[in-house]
């Protein structure tokens, strides 16, 4: 790849180093000169540019990127489309992401123009996330070099599923029978495995001896994809009572202990094909600990040795991770690194519009499918999880209010709604938290926009790689709704009229990153008695 200043007149088929301006055009990054781009150029004076020429070895950007994730993907791993050198790769399966670090290193030792990022090994990911990102620095890298990386990144990652399993659950007690002990401990770990797919079969009592457990243990191992053993006092020793039953009973202890904190005294073992695990006493509590680090991998079928559990050290201290919250109700924070969690992200929902093509009825209350269209919005919006959800209404507010009611979004009132829609944004703009990086904003008549769409923007949205304004587009259109950082939020305040953002993307369309959809759905609005009898 040559990379010079050029004059203009010699630049055809060149690639534009840097976006410019030239009168009315605006030029971004990477284009293509034509000879009518010459001609713009030339009139606007500009005499010479920042430009590059592929050579004939070459492999652009995006072709590379693309070929590496390709090699990169493997069951339950998919691609995302290659764009300005960048291919994200994205989990089809909640599970554990799995790989090799020295194998990692190895492709990004290799040149520093070829570049894979990945989450940490193990990690827990849910479906729809990023799991890793393929980057191309320069424009362009040569056949040779790609080649090399591309025989390095083969069966690289896997991501291995969580599977249904039946665990069984021993407490042992020191005094008699008292059920309250054991309420907080079955409900956390029945929350546990439930967010792993399983499910808690029955949670047994017996005294906190060798004899009862030595003889519980062989019945329940038959039958146990897992049991795990809570013992009334600590495990202090491999001689003491949870290890010495476990070999009693015919079983092995593989591991005591774990460089983990909390979870320091935990103890692996097994019995035939079924492990075994006695808990740290951590386990009774729902905030991240080294038990869960060891129930995930055999949740997704992996055999845990003892050298697993010792190279567990290396990020093992837990006690002062402040992002491991407690439990909403009863249910499990399924609290593990996502693709917005380094963004503070939220949702505006407009909702304060006047229906004025619908003859007198609010479109947003509209029914069908057994709720208001209002209400479908929301639904999405709230399962779309990135963040606070802000409701700003106008026209019927009362009757909006209760269609949403239960839902947990913030509702603002605009009391200027007759005004238009620069009104609403505004409204909505100004009752986020002072945090907030970026701002969804979604259109309330726009119901068969799905949560997994809202994800996709979120997920790509990173003002810092150029991701600031992130629009879902189908077949090149651009859609709804859009995704907006913060650093836009005094501009969109300054709107007037009765009209959306739609200028300012244009007037920033350089900067716009664009999310392609499979489906319409982003496009569909319903604002007319016709186009609701269709969505009925």
């Amino acid at each position: 790849m040559i990379f010079k200043d050029m004059p203009v007149a010699a630049s055809l088929g060149s690639l534009l180093a840097h976006g410019l301006t030239a009168g009315n055009r605006r030029f971004k990054k990477g284009h293509v000169i034509d000879a009518t781009d010459i001609a713009d150029l030339t009139s606007a004076g500009i005499k010479s540019l920042a430009a590059f020429v592929m050579e004939a070895d070459d492999v652009d950007e995006n072709s590379a990127a693309d070929q590496l994730a390709d090699r990169l993907v493997a069951p339950h791993i998919a691609k995302s489309k290659a764009f300005t050198g960048r291919c994200n790769l994205i989990a089809e399966a909640d599970g554990l992401l799995v790989y090799d670090e020295d194998r990692l290193h190895s492709l990004n030792l290799l040149d520093e123009s070829i570049t894979l990022a990945m989450l940490p090994p193990f990690s827990r990911v849910r479906q729809g996330q990023m799991l890793g990102t393929v980057k191309i620095i320069p424009f362009a890298v040569p056949t040779a070099l790609l080649k090399d990386s591309l025989d390095k990144a083969i069966g690289l990652a896997t991501l291995h599923p969580f599977r249904s399993m039946n665990v069984q659950l021993f407490e042992t007690r020191l005094l008699g029978p008292n059920d309250k002990i054991s309420s907080k401990l079955r409900t956390v770990t029945e929350a546990r495995i439930r967010s792993l797919g399983g499910t808690l079969v029955q949670h047994h009592h017996c005294y906190h001896s060798v004899e009862e457990l030595q003889v519980a243990l062989p019945k329940l191992a038959g039958s146990a994809d897992l049991i795990l053993i809570s013992g009334a006092s600590a495990t202090t020793d491999r001689r003491d009572v949870v290890p010495t039953a476990i070999t009693a009973s015919g079983g092995t202890v593989d591991h005591f202990g774990m460089p983990v904190d909390p979870g320091n005294l935990l103890v692996l073992g097994h019995h035939g094909d079924t492990p075994i695990i006695g808990l740290p006493g951590c386990a009774k509590s729902p905030k991240l600990n080294g038990f869960d680090w060891v129930l995930e991998r055999i949740a997704c079928g992996l055999r845990v040795t003892s050298t697993d559990i010792m190279k567990m050290g290396a990020g093992g201290l837990l006690k002062e991770i402040g992002s491991r919250p407690q439990p909403r109700g009863h249910a499990l924070v399924d609290d593990m690194s996502d693709d917005i969690s380094h963004h503070k992200l939220a949702t505006i929902v407009l909702a304060a519009g006047k229906s004025s093509r619908m003859g007198g009825a609010n479109k947003l209350l509209a029914e069908f499918s057994g709720k208001s269209m209002i209400a479908h919005t929301l639904q999405q919006v709230i399962g779309a999880d990135i963040g606070p959800t802000i409701v700003v209404t106008g026209r019927d507010a009362t009757d909006i209010k209760a269609a949403i009611d239960g839902t947990g979004a913030t509702i603002t009132h605009n009391p200027d709604y007759e005004n238009g829609m620069a009104s609403s944004l505004r409204t909505g703009i100004n009752a986020l938290p002072a945090d907030i990086d970026g701002a969804l904003i979604c259109l309330g008549d726009m119901p068969l926009v799905t949560a997994d769409q809202m994800k996709a923007l979120a997920a790509a949205f990173d003002p810092v790689e150029g991701r600031g304004i992130c629009v879902p587009t189908h077949q090149g259109k651009w859609g709804n709704p859009v995704l907006w950082s913060a650093t836009y939020f005094d501009e969109i305040r300054a709107i007037s009229g009765d009209k959306g953002a739609r200028d300012l993307l244009h007037h920033h369309g350089d900067r716009v990153f664009e999310v392609a959809m499979d489906d319409a759905t982003i496009l569909q609005d319903f604002d007319t008695p016709e186009s609701l009898a269709t969505l009925k």
